[in-house]
Protein backbone atom coordinates (compact mmCIF):
# COMPACT_ATOMS: atom_id res chain seq x y z
CA UNK A 1 0.00 0.00 0.00
CA UNK A 2 0.91 3.51 -0.57
CA UNK A 3 1.51 6.21 2.42
CA UNK A 4 2.42 9.55 2.15
CA UNK A 5 4.16 12.03 4.46
CA UNK A 6 2.76 14.77 6.78
CA UNK A 7 2.50 16.82 3.96
CA UNK A 8 3.35 16.43 0.50
CA UNK A 9 1.27 18.58 -1.78
CA UNK A 10 4.01 20.02 -4.12
CA UNK A 11 4.63 16.43 -4.90
CA UNK A 12 1.23 15.04 -5.82
CA UNK A 13 -0.60 17.79 -6.15
CA UNK A 14 -1.87 17.19 -10.30
CA UNK A 15 -0.48 19.44 -12.79
CA UNK A 16 -2.55 22.09 -14.95
CA UNK A 17 -0.91 19.64 -17.99
CA UNK A 18 1.26 16.94 -18.61
CA UNK A 19 4.80 17.21 -17.05
CA UNK A 20 7.17 20.18 -18.94
CA UNK A 21 10.00 17.49 -18.99
CA UNK A 22 8.28 15.22 -20.87
CA UNK A 23 6.55 17.16 -23.28
CA UNK A 24 4.09 15.71 -25.76
CA UNK A 25 2.29 16.72 -28.48
CA UNK A 26 -1.05 17.80 -26.44
CA UNK A 27 0.14 18.79 -22.94
CA UNK A 28 -3.97 18.55 -22.20
CA UNK A 29 -3.96 15.44 -20.06
CA UNK A 30 -6.01 12.77 -20.03
CA UNK A 31 -8.57 11.41 -17.23
CA UNK A 32 -6.45 9.61 -14.58
CA UNK A 33 -8.15 6.24 -13.53
CA UNK A 34 -9.42 6.41 -10.65
CA UNK A 35 -6.89 5.25 -7.42
CA UNK A 36 -8.16 2.29 -5.67
CA UNK A 37 -9.08 3.60 -2.21
CA UNK A 38 -7.54 0.23 -0.50
CA UNK A 39 -3.97 0.74 -2.13
CA UNK A 40 -3.55 4.37 0.10
CA UNK A 41 -2.97 4.28 3.89
CA UNK A 42 -3.87 6.97 5.41
CA UNK A 43 -1.82 8.43 8.77
CA UNK A 44 -2.62 6.21 11.95
CA UNK A 45 -5.95 8.15 13.45
CA UNK A 46 -7.09 9.41 10.62
CA UNK A 47 -9.94 8.10 8.36
CA UNK A 48 -12.04 8.80 5.50
CA UNK A 49 -15.39 9.47 4.35
CA UNK A 50 -15.91 9.45 0.32
CA UNK A 51 -17.67 10.58 -2.72
CA UNK A 52 -19.73 12.99 -0.32
CA UNK A 53 -22.59 15.12 -2.37
CA UNK A 54 -22.25 18.52 -2.15
CA UNK A 55 -25.37 19.30 -4.27
CA UNK A 56 -27.89 16.69 -3.47
CA UNK A 57 -28.79 15.31 -6.70
CA UNK A 58 -26.37 16.94 -8.65
CA UNK A 59 -23.97 16.26 -11.27
CA UNK A 60 -21.31 12.67 -10.30
CA UNK A 61 -18.76 15.13 -10.32
CA UNK A 62 -20.15 17.38 -7.36
CA UNK A 63 -18.90 15.52 -4.81
CA UNK A 64 -15.72 15.74 -1.80
CA UNK A 65 -14.02 13.48 0.32
CA UNK A 66 -13.49 14.14 4.13
CA UNK A 67 -9.97 13.27 5.95
CA UNK A 68 -10.69 13.36 10.07
CA UNK A 69 -9.20 12.12 13.01
CA UNK A 70 -10.79 9.18 14.09
CA UNK A 71 -11.21 10.44 17.44
CA UNK A 72 -13.32 13.08 18.08
CA UNK A 73 -11.27 16.49 18.47
CA UNK A 74 -11.71 18.82 22.10
CA UNK A 75 -13.01 21.30 20.07
CA UNK A 76 -13.76 22.02 16.40
CA UNK A 77 -10.48 22.07 14.10
CA UNK A 78 -9.39 24.57 11.48
CA UNK A 79 -10.54 23.42 7.68
CA UNK A 80 -8.70 22.81 4.54
CA UNK A 81 -9.87 22.37 1.32
CA UNK A 82 -7.99 21.11 -1.71
CA UNK A 83 -8.82 21.71 -4.69
CA UNK A 84 -7.00 19.40 -7.36
CA UNK A 85 -5.11 20.55 -10.75
CA UNK A 86 -5.82 19.16 -14.57
CA UNK A 87 -6.08 22.09 -16.48
CA UNK A 88 -9.93 22.28 -15.55
CA UNK A 89 -10.41 18.83 -17.95
CA UNK A 90 -9.19 16.40 -16.07
CA UNK A 91 -7.30 15.63 -12.44
CA UNK A 92 -9.27 13.47 -9.28
CA UNK A 93 -9.79 14.58 -6.34
CA UNK A 94 -8.14 11.44 -4.87
CA UNK A 95 -5.94 10.77 -3.29
CA UNK A 96 -5.59 14.08 -1.75
CA UNK A 97 -1.98 15.15 -0.79
CA UNK A 98 -3.05 17.05 1.84
CA UNK A 99 -4.12 14.42 4.36
CA UNK A 100 -1.25 14.62 6.67
CA UNK A 101 -2.49 17.44 7.68
CA UNK A 102 -5.39 16.26 9.95
CA UNK A 103 -2.40 14.73 12.56
CA UNK A 104 -1.42 18.13 12.58
CA UNK A 105 -4.97 19.28 14.29
CA UNK A 106 -7.00 20.11 11.08
CA UNK A 107 -9.94 18.39 9.11
CA UNK A 108 -8.97 17.93 5.40
CA UNK A 109 -11.56 18.13 2.74
CA UNK A 110 -10.79 17.47 -1.23
CA UNK A 111 -13.69 18.36 -4.02
CA UNK A 112 -14.19 17.69 -7.25
CA UNK A 113 -15.68 19.71 -9.15
CA UNK A 114 -17.36 19.69 -13.22
CA UNK A 115 -14.98 19.43 -16.44
CA UNK A 116 -14.58 21.92 -19.08
CA UNK A 117 -16.27 19.56 -21.33
CA UNK A 118 -18.60 19.13 -19.58
CA UNK A 119 -19.62 22.72 -18.47
CA UNK A 120 -18.14 26.35 -19.11
CA UNK A 121 -17.11 28.50 -16.54
CA UNK A 122 -17.86 29.54 -14.55
CA UNK A 123 -19.45 25.97 -13.44
CA UNK A 124 -16.09 25.28 -11.86
CA UNK A 125 -16.08 28.15 -9.44
CA UNK A 126 -19.61 27.71 -8.26
CA UNK A 127 -19.22 23.77 -7.67
CA UNK A 128 -16.65 24.83 -5.41
CA UNK A 129 -17.86 27.87 -3.18
CA UNK A 130 -21.08 25.00 -2.86
CA UNK A 131 -18.76 22.46 -1.24
CA UNK A 132 -17.35 25.39 1.08
CA UNK A 133 -20.89 26.33 1.49
CA UNK A 134 -22.08 22.45 2.35
CA UNK A 135 -19.07 22.06 4.81
CA UNK A 136 -20.13 25.42 6.71
CA UNK A 137 -23.68 23.60 6.90
CA UNK A 138 -21.95 20.65 8.11
CA UNK A 139 -19.74 22.03 10.53
CA UNK A 140 -21.50 20.77 13.70
CA UNK A 141 -21.73 17.33 12.57
CA UNK A 142 -17.43 16.99 11.37
CA UNK A 143 -16.51 19.14 13.99
CA UNK A 144 -15.11 21.86 11.84
CA UNK A 145 -14.61 25.51 12.89
CA UNK A 146 -16.45 27.57 10.33
CA UNK A 147 -14.39 30.52 10.85
CA UNK A 148 -11.03 28.61 9.51
CA UNK A 149 -11.13 27.75 6.55
CA UNK A 150 -8.44 27.66 3.97
CA UNK A 151 -8.15 26.46 0.37
CA UNK A 152 -4.97 25.37 -1.72
CA UNK A 153 -4.58 24.23 -5.03
CA UNK A 154 -1.78 23.86 -8.01
CA UNK A 155 -2.35 25.31 -11.21
CA UNK A 156 -6.45 24.76 -12.14
CA UNK A 157 -6.37 24.34 -8.77
CA UNK A 158 -4.51 26.99 -7.68
CA UNK A 159 -6.44 29.58 -10.21
CA UNK A 160 -9.72 28.07 -8.48
CA UNK A 161 -8.61 28.50 -4.98
CA UNK A 162 -6.99 31.95 -5.91
CA UNK A 163 -10.40 32.69 -7.48
CA UNK A 164 -12.39 31.54 -4.26
CA UNK A 165 -9.96 34.16 -2.09
CA UNK A 166 -10.77 37.29 -4.06
CA UNK A 167 -14.60 36.49 -4.72
CA UNK A 168 -15.60 35.03 -1.99
CA UNK A 169 -18.14 36.83 0.47
CA UNK A 170 -19.85 38.31 -2.62
CA UNK A 171 -22.56 37.25 -4.96
CA UNK A 172 -20.21 37.17 -7.84
CA UNK A 173 -21.21 33.91 -9.47
CA UNK A 174 -24.71 32.87 -9.02
CA UNK A 175 -24.76 30.20 -6.10
CA UNK A 176 -25.73 26.78 -6.51
CA UNK A 177 -26.52 23.95 -4.68
CA UNK A 178 -28.59 25.19 -1.75
CA UNK A 179 -26.79 26.10 1.74
CA UNK A 180 -27.15 30.32 0.70
CA UNK A 181 -26.78 30.87 4.24
CA UNK A 182 -23.95 30.15 4.50
CA UNK A 183 -20.95 32.10 3.82
CA UNK A 184 -18.18 30.98 0.57
CA UNK A 185 -15.50 33.03 2.11
CA UNK A 186 -12.08 31.56 3.23
CA UNK A 187 -9.40 32.94 5.75
CA UNK A 188 -6.49 31.64 3.83
CA UNK A 189 -5.22 30.77 0.09
CA UNK A 190 -2.25 29.06 -0.56
CA UNK A 191 -1.97 29.50 -4.72
CA UNK A 192 0.43 27.01 -6.15
CA UNK A 193 1.54 28.40 -10.06
CA UNK A 194 -2.41 29.28 -10.82
CA UNK A 195 -3.39 30.99 -13.73
CA UNK A 196 -5.01 34.77 -11.94
CA UNK A 197 -5.23 36.66 -15.05
CA UNK A 198 -6.40 35.10 -18.46
CA UNK A 199 -6.45 39.24 -19.94
CA UNK A 200 -2.70 38.78 -20.10
CA UNK A 201 -1.41 35.38 -20.22
CA UNK A 202 -0.91 35.41 -23.63
CA UNK A 203 1.05 38.41 -23.43
CA UNK A 204 3.19 37.23 -20.84
CA UNK A 205 3.57 33.60 -22.31
CA UNK A 206 5.08 35.89 -25.65
CA UNK A 207 7.46 37.62 -23.61
CA UNK A 208 9.02 34.80 -20.76
CA UNK A 209 12.82 34.50 -22.13
CA UNK A 210 12.99 32.12 -19.72
CA UNK A 211 10.48 29.40 -21.36
CA UNK A 212 9.18 28.87 -24.91
CA UNK A 213 5.33 28.55 -24.49
CA UNK A 214 3.85 25.18 -25.08
CA UNK A 215 0.19 26.15 -25.95
CA UNK A 216 -1.23 27.69 -29.43
CA UNK A 217 -3.90 29.86 -28.11
CA UNK A 218 -7.36 29.95 -28.66
CA UNK A 219 -7.14 26.49 -30.68
CA UNK A 220 -8.49 22.89 -29.72
CA UNK A 221 -5.53 22.14 -27.51
CA UNK A 222 -5.98 25.06 -25.41
CA UNK A 223 -7.34 24.82 -21.97
CA UNK A 224 -7.94 28.69 -21.35
CA UNK A 225 -10.10 29.18 -23.81
CA UNK A 226 -11.81 25.49 -23.50
CA UNK A 227 -12.43 26.68 -19.70
CA UNK A 228 -14.29 29.91 -21.27
CA UNK A 229 -16.40 28.58 -24.38
CA UNK A 230 -14.63 31.75 -26.09
CA UNK A 231 -11.23 33.00 -27.23
CA UNK A 232 -9.12 34.50 -24.78
CA UNK A 233 -9.83 38.75 -26.68
CA UNK A 234 -13.04 38.00 -25.27
CA UNK A 235 -12.28 40.98 -22.29
CA UNK A 236 -15.68 40.03 -20.77
CA UNK A 237 -15.44 36.60 -20.00
CA UNK A 238 -11.74 36.81 -19.66
CA UNK A 239 -11.97 39.28 -16.95
CA UNK A 240 -15.26 37.42 -15.35
CA UNK A 241 -12.54 34.17 -14.82
CA UNK A 242 -9.92 35.97 -13.28
CA UNK A 243 -8.72 35.94 -9.66
CA UNK A 244 -7.46 39.51 -10.02
CA UNK A 245 -10.23 41.01 -11.15
CA UNK A 246 -12.07 40.62 -7.87
CA UNK A 247 -8.96 42.02 -5.72
CA UNK A 248 -10.02 44.06 -2.08
CA UNK A 249 -9.01 45.00 1.01
CA UNK A 250 -10.96 42.29 2.86
CA UNK A 251 -9.01 39.37 1.05
CA UNK A 252 -8.21 36.48 2.87
CA UNK A 253 -4.27 36.19 3.32
CA UNK A 254 -2.24 34.41 0.53
CA UNK A 255 0.87 32.65 -0.11
CA UNK A 256 2.10 32.19 -3.48
CA UNK A 257 4.27 29.23 -5.16
CA UNK A 258 5.70 29.62 -8.70
CA UNK A 259 8.73 28.55 -10.65
CA UNK A 260 10.56 30.96 -13.05
CA UNK A 261 10.68 28.63 -15.64
CA UNK A 262 6.89 27.42 -15.62
CA UNK A 263 6.16 26.99 -19.41
CA UNK A 264 2.38 26.62 -18.78
CA UNK A 265 1.76 29.36 -16.64
CA UNK A 266 3.72 31.86 -16.78
CA UNK A 267 5.40 32.75 -13.67
CA UNK A 268 4.48 36.45 -14.38
CA UNK A 269 1.02 35.67 -13.63
CA UNK A 270 2.04 35.32 -10.08
CA UNK A 271 4.42 38.53 -9.70
CA UNK A 272 1.17 40.12 -11.12
CA UNK A 273 -1.55 38.42 -8.45
CA UNK A 274 1.18 39.67 -5.63
CA UNK A 275 1.42 43.11 -6.52
CA UNK A 276 -2.46 43.29 -7.02
CA UNK A 277 -2.54 42.12 -3.35
CA UNK A 278 0.00 43.74 -1.79
CA UNK A 279 -1.62 47.16 -3.63
CA UNK A 280 -5.13 46.50 -1.41
CA UNK A 281 -3.14 46.07 1.70
CA UNK A 282 -3.31 42.21 1.76
CA UNK A 283 -0.97 39.98 3.74
CA UNK A 284 0.52 38.38 0.88
CA UNK A 285 3.73 36.38 0.14
CA UNK A 286 5.30 35.28 -3.06
CA UNK A 287 7.78 32.02 -3.01
CA UNK A 288 9.90 32.16 -6.23
CA UNK A 289 11.71 28.69 -6.89
CA UNK A 290 14.41 29.57 -9.60
CA UNK A 291 14.79 27.62 -12.45
CA UNK A 292 11.56 25.11 -11.42
CA UNK A 293 9.23 24.41 -14.33
CA UNK A 294 5.65 23.24 -13.46
CA UNK A 295 5.90 21.57 -10.40
CA UNK A 296 9.10 19.44 -9.95
CA UNK A 297 11.43 18.46 -6.88
CA UNK A 298 12.11 21.90 -5.48
CA UNK A 299 8.26 22.27 -4.52
CA UNK A 300 8.58 19.53 -2.43
CA UNK A 301 11.93 20.59 -0.20
CA UNK A 302 11.46 20.53 3.28
CA UNK A 303 11.37 24.54 4.02
CA UNK A 304 8.81 24.83 1.33
CA UNK A 305 6.92 22.57 2.98
CA UNK A 306 7.54 23.82 6.26
CA UNK A 307 6.52 27.55 4.99
CA UNK A 308 2.91 25.86 3.84
CA UNK A 309 2.32 24.23 7.27
CA UNK A 310 3.40 27.24 9.01
CA UNK A 311 0.87 29.62 6.40
CA UNK A 312 -1.80 28.01 7.36
CA UNK A 313 -0.84 27.59 11.42
CA UNK A 314 -0.64 31.39 11.55
CA UNK A 315 -3.73 32.00 9.54
CA UNK A 316 -6.14 29.37 10.60
CA UNK A 317 -4.56 28.06 14.32
CA UNK A 318 -3.56 31.45 15.31
CA UNK A 319 0.07 30.03 16.15
CA UNK A 320 2.74 32.78 16.76
CA UNK A 321 4.96 31.83 13.80
CA UNK A 322 6.79 34.32 11.48
CA UNK A 323 6.27 33.48 7.62
CA UNK A 324 9.58 33.45 6.32
CA UNK A 325 10.17 33.01 2.45
CA UNK A 326 12.71 30.51 1.89
CA UNK A 327 15.95 32.24 0.15
CA UNK A 328 16.10 31.79 -3.72
CA UNK A 329 19.57 30.28 -2.99
CA UNK A 330 18.19 27.24 -1.28
CA UNK A 331 15.56 26.09 -3.73
CA UNK A 332 17.49 27.19 -7.40
CA UNK A 333 17.05 24.12 -10.52
CA UNK A 334 19.32 24.15 -12.74
CA UNK A 335 17.83 24.60 -15.75
CA UNK A 336 18.62 21.88 -18.34
CA UNK A 337 20.05 23.38 -21.97
CA UNK A 338 17.42 22.96 -24.95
Amino acid sequence: MKSYPLFVLPLLATCLFADPAKPAPNPIPKAAPKPNPKAVALPAGVRMERDIAYIEGGDEAQRLDLYLPEATPEKPLPLIVHIHGGGWQGGNKFPCPLVGMVPRGYAVASVEYRFSQKAKFPAQIQDCQAAIRWLRANAAQYHFDPGKVGVTGGSAGGHLSALVGTAGGTSTFPPIGGNEDQSNDVQAVCDIFGPTDFTTVMRQAAEDKNVKNVFQFNSPKDPYSALLGVPLETTEKSRAVSPMTYLSEDDPPTLILHGTHDALVPYAQSVQFAEGLKAKGVPVWLQTLPGAGHGGPAFGKAPVIELMQNFFDKFLKGSPVEITLVPEAELATEVPKR
